[in-house]
């Protein structure tokens, strides 16, 4: 299925493009899990690949990415991005050495047929990064946000149902967020709560795509007030100095 700007999933990456390579960087400490996972795999495809964070010189990289909005924007040094998606990939089984997707899954229309996709054309491992939507409304923001963090839980697949579409044996590993975190979605600011009131940075985060401006206005001002009146400091503030966040982000990682 295919929406908005020809992408495979609920997002109108139109929208939220324009921001995305700015604020959607990867992080050095993601990439090295990352990494880890992938092993020693020479050929490695990534669905759902957006504008290319995480791909590296170290693997040689197919990228799939259904929306042109996504494919434009990746640099010039990256591979050119397949026009396809995770449901319907264009190659034969046991293609490549691993397979990876990063803040995809929960885009796309079925993530259980996409992930079974994934492991018919993958010989290795195939490394899912995504969110726990059982931790998703654990962070502070559910307090200043409760929509856009109940649109994040509701649109991650709850992890039991990724491993079992992946089959074989899959291992879940939490991944703590860094406090200076270059990628950023909504837990990346967990200590740096000032930043998400910069309006490119929310557009740059999905979820926030699926409420409203009121909503996000409301989001803007409580926020700015309980800054201002020290109320998040004294109840967040040790978050400001903690090197880590052990939130929502977990990696799996299954093998045949």
């Amino acid at each position: 299925m295919r929406t908005f700007d020809g992408g495979a999933g609920d997002v109108d990456h139109n929208a939220i493009g324009s921001t995305y390579a700015a604020h959607r960087r990867s992080d050095e400490r993601i990439a090295q899990v990352i990494a880890e996972a992938l092993g020693g795999a020479r050929t490695v495809l990534n669905v759902g690949a957006g504008t290319g964070s995480y791909e590296t010189a170290a693997h040689t990289i197919t990228a799939v990415e259904p929306s042109p909005a996504m494919r434009v924007r990746r640099p010039a040094g990256l591979a050119t991005a397949i026009d396809a998606v995770a449901e319907d990939l264009p190659f034969s089984d046991g293609q490549f050495d691993a397979a990876m997707t990063l803040f995809s899954v929960h885009q796309w229309s079925d993530a259980e047929a996409g992930l079974r996709e994934m492991r018919r054309v993958t010989r290795g491992p195939v490394v899912v990064l995504t969110c726990d939507p059982a931790r998703v409304r654990d962070f502070w923001l559910y307090e200043y946000a409760p929509d856009v963090l109940e649109t994040e839980a509701r649109r991650y697949p709850p992890l039991d149902r990724l491993a079992a579409a992946l089959g074989g044996t899959t291992t879940v590993r939490p991944v703590p967020v860094p406090l200076d975190c270059t990628d950023g979605f909504n837990e990346a600011y967990y200590g740096r709560p000032e930043l998400l009131l910069n309006p490119e940075a929310r557009q740059a985060c999905s979820a926030w795509s699926f409420v409203d401006d009121r909503a996000r206005q409301d989001f803007d001002t409580s926020l700015r007030r309980a800054l201002g009146s020290g109320a998040w400091d004294e109840a967040f503030g040790h978050l400001r100095g903690r090197p880590t966040y052990d939130g929502s982000l977990v990696l799996l990682r299954a093998t045949p």
